[in-house]
């Protein structure tokens, strides 16, 4: 935590030193932010933080991207992004293997590539080794971690005891894996009352989680929690808790938080909501870009925060301030 606490605030410092000089800039640089999907809460919030960095800094933002999650249709962007020769790209990479080679492309043609919310590869830059590592830096919410607190937060609200699973979106996906991960090893290691039965994968559709959790329900009448790594997954699962007729027996830990997540919590649809902080995401993805491009060094991975939001506190506007933007 104390390191990355040190890599937010060398950045912060690195983006106010940089404010003054930006005017004096003979060259106006561009760069481009290619999210997971466009039509997102998250990385709509994360769009407005790359912007305000690049308000500030004098710098021309671009924002391209696919309307859904998939490396499909997120390469072609990649390719037609790469075709306009931005100083940087800043991209949420839809696939850890698939994006490998297209983004080599870039790297290959001179333009520094940062990865946001999701990586490629291990996640683990400029090391000189493997395939992946070529990036310049990852900036994102330390997903293990996540996962962890999502865990003690399910585990708090069913009393440490009983049966609960995940509800993911698909394997290959970074942050979803592992949000999972953390999860997992936080039940093993301080829960043992908790048994984590097979995690349930619905390609990202809300209603094909929704069918899951009330097939685990039919073999499980005893289940008591699900976890849903990411907001579709965590909206499905919770339909189909209250399809089952058992929305407050059956307990509902979302990761993700727009701003719809509010009626769902005080109407008791999803108990918990672990919010991440996309716009610091897209905010220290356009200092980090910048300072490259003017010579300064950068950290090769840089965590953000999380807000946890349930019943008692999504009133609170300090609280509130976290949830994403439509």
């Amino acid at each position: 935590m104390k390191k990355i606490v040190a890599a937010l605030a060398a950045l912060a410092i690195s983006a106010s030193a940089l404010v003054a000089p930006a005017s004096a800039q003979d060259k106006k640089y561009t760069i481009a932010l290619i999210p997971g999907l466009t039509t997102d809460g998250f990385y709509i919030t994360m769009r407005k933080g790359a912007q305000a960095a690049a308000d500030a800094l004098g710098v021309n933002l671009v924002f391209q991207g696919a309307p859904d999650f998939n490396p499909v249709t997120q390469v072609p962007v990649l390719d037609a992004v790469i075709a306009k020769k931005p100083d940087a790209i800043l991209i949420a990479p839809t696939d850890k293997v698939q994006l490998v080679e297209p983004l080599r492309k870039a790297s290959d043609a001179g333009i520094p590539v940062i990865t946001v919310d999701t990586f490629i590869g291990s996640g683990v830059y400029q090391t000189g080794a493997g395939d992946a590592d070529f990036p310049l830096s990852y900036i994102a919410s330390d997903n293990v971690l996540g996962g962890e607190i999502a865990a003690r937060a399910l585990a708090k609200a069913i009393g440490d005891k009983g049966k609960v699973y995940v509800s993911n979106v698909k394997p290959g996906i970074s942050t979803t894996d592992q949000r999972e991960e953390g999860f997992k090893k936080e039940m093993a290691a301080n829960h043992p009352g908790i048994t984590v039965l097979e995690t349930q994968f619905n390609d990202n559709d809300a209603n094909k989680a929704a069918s899951q959790l009330q097939a685990v329900f039919a073999r499980n009448p005893d289940l008591v929690g699900v976890f849903g790594a990411n907001l579709f997954s965590a909206l499905g699962a919770a339909n189909g808790v209250q399809q089952a007729g058992q929305t407050g027996t059956v307990k509902v830990v979302a990761f993700d938080a727009p701003t719809s997540i509010v009626d769902n919590i005080n109407t008791g649809l999803v108990d918990v909501a672990i919010a991440q902080h996309p716009a610091e995401i897209g905010y220290f993805g356009v200092v980090s870009a910048y300072a490259h491009l003017t010579g300064q060094s950068v950290p090769v991975a840089i965590g953000t925060g999380f807000t946890i939001m349930d019943k008692s506190n999504i009133a609170d506007p300090n609280i509130s301030k976290y949830l994403y933007s439509e």
